[in-house]
């Protein structure tokens, strides 16, 4: 069974899309495992916090509860940042499970930290008045005791979770390197088989006898390549003096190939030599053939693998060209008229002679057949010899004579 290319390229695109998938997967990961750092970093803080809140400095009694009022307030804007980090932490929330339980603790440290403070304060307001605070200070190590203690169940908790995340983490990457590790190695050898497709076709390899193509559309080439090898063996489609393809070798060579151009425009353009007819043989049998055969390399040098050039009267040559653009076919046809001007022959006793060429150019509409482009390509140039030599005109020029 052969392979579509199309289908090649287009699962090397998934392919392409879930390495980016596993990337954006590897740079969420990263920030989750930040988020977890600062968890932590966040539950030692407070602990820090409730610590310091127990053994402020009561040498100056108004400073002391300035200091409790500004660090009290601390405790709940870091209770804030913590339930901002696991608003984040989808693993846990989504796959884990583990934010109802997170929650209630987060809401029990709150409740806890809240007692904390309204014992402290009461702690430190006793002192202010200079009240016996021995039975607050009790409580103060208590409520102290309580915070502490579930700061440091959190901390274990997320001990546990982080573990596993990682276990859930340390599969997932185990199952998509094995994934891509086989997509790798697939692709690898798809795409050499398919350089080898390639490679059998430009014949890099001269000696390689034969080939077994991997994809459907290099055999189909293959197939037209070596149909057009039979044709040009064909003494019937080939001009006998210059070895191109005469008018019935462009019909045949444009029937094979007409599926080839995709969605490009199809040229067609009829160049005639100037000064150069059966009525006017200005020059010797001999001559008017080395003149012929040269146009027609000349041509040829421009010659694309889906293009077709053919002489198709005795000064005329047909060119049927396939190109990206309107523009850039009309470009191509105007570089093989300035490359045959540039042609010069010495004639024994009249000099140097420069050939030139006139024609009348056409994008062939895709509702047109071949031969109809070819009838409204020469009424064109019968046009442009009214207008001179040496000289490409077309459809737009003809509008503009009739304006």
């Amino acid at each position: 069974m052969k392979y579509s290319m199309k289908k090649i390229f287009s699962s090397l695109q998934l392919y392409l899309y879930l390495i980016l998938f596993v990337s954006l997967l590897g740079t969420f990961m990263v920030f989750e495992h930040q988020l977890s750092f600062k968890k932590i970093d966040n539950l030692r803080y407070q602990k820090d916090i409730v610590l310091s809140l127990t053994d402020l400095d009561i040498s100056d009694k108004d400073l002391a509860l300035i200091e409790f009022n500004g660090k009290s307030n601390m405790l709940y804007q870091e209770i804030d940042k913590l339930k901002t980090f696991y608003k984040y932490d989808f693993t846990d929330r989504f796959i884990l499970d583990n934010e109802d339980e997170y929650m209630q603790d987060i809401q029990k440290l709150s409740k806890l930290i809240n007692t904390f403070n309204q014992i402290a304060q009461k702690y430190y307001t006793d002192l202010h008045q200079n009240k016996a605070a021995s039975k607050s200070k009790e409580e103060l190590q208590k409520a102290l005791l309580q915070v502490t203690e579930h700061i440091d169940n959190m901390l274990l908790k997320n001990i546990t979770y982080n573990e596993e995340k990682f276990n859930l983490i340390k599969n997932v990457v185990i199952i998509i390197f094995i994934l891509i590790l086989l997509a790798t190695i697939y692709y690898r050898s798809v795409l050499r088989s398919l350089y080898n497709d390639i490679e059998s076709l430009l014949e890099v390899e001269k000696s390689r006898k034969s080939h077994e193509f991997f994809t459907q559309e290099a055999d189909a080439i293959s197939l037209r390549m070596k149909r057009k090898h039979v044709e040009h063996k064909n003494p019937e489609m080939i001009d006998q003096i210059t070895g191109i393809n005469n008018y019935k070798g462009l019909l045949n060579s444009y029937a094979h190939k007409k599926d080839l151009k995709g969605s490009n425009f199809t040229a067609v353009a009829v160049l005639e030599i100037d000064n150069f007819s059966k009525s006017n043989r200005a020059f010797t049998h001999d001559m008017i053939q080395s003149i012929l055969r040269k146009v027609a390399y000349t041509i040829s040098l421009h010659e694309l693998p889906v293009d077709i050039i053919a002489r198709t009267d005795y000064n005329q040559f047909t060119l049927v060209f396939s190109r990206p653009s309107k523009e850039q076919a009309f470009k191509d046809i105007e570089a093989i008229r300035e490359s045959i001007a540039e042609l010069k022959f010495n004639i024994p006793g009249k000099g140097s002679t420069q050939i030139t060429v006139t024609g009348g150019f056409i994008i062939k509409p895709s509702n047109t057949s071949l031969e109809e482009a070819i009838k409204k390509a020469k009424e064109i140039l019968i046009y442009a010899k009214t207008m001179g030599k040496n000289r490409i005109l077309q459809n737009r020029d003809m509008a503009q004579r009739e304006l």
